[in-house]
């Protein structure tokens, strides 16, 4: 099973929209993934409850039965649209993978 983790920091304006808009708009276009691709077996968006003093505004947990699995989520053309709209919306970026 392979476990991806990302987090990201938002702008606090990018494309007309405020970070909380754009991080609301964020976890729904990540969620309508799971309904696309079969390889997901289970994804998670979180949005940060508390800004003040946390360094990221938004996190992925995403599982997969295999990395060919992961591989195929990684190469979709839907999945690629929202990292390319994602690049034009956030600071920062950080993800780890992991098999379990």
């Amino acid at each position: 099973m392979i476990h991806h983790i990302v987090m990201w920091k938002l702008k606090e304006t990018a494309n007309g929209k405020s970070k909380a808009e754009n991080a609301q708009l964020m976890k729904e276009r990540l969620e309508g993934l799971q309904e696309i691709l079969p390889e997901i077996i289970e994804l998670r968006v979180g949005m940060n409850i508390e800004n003040e003093y946390s360094n990221f505004d938004i996190v992925l947990h995403s599982y997969f039965k295999s990395m060919e699995d992961y591989f195929s989520y990684q190469k979709h053309p839907e999945h690629e649209a929202i990292g390319n709209w994602v690049f034009t919306i956030r600071e920062e970026r950080f993800c780890v993978d992991y098999e379990y």
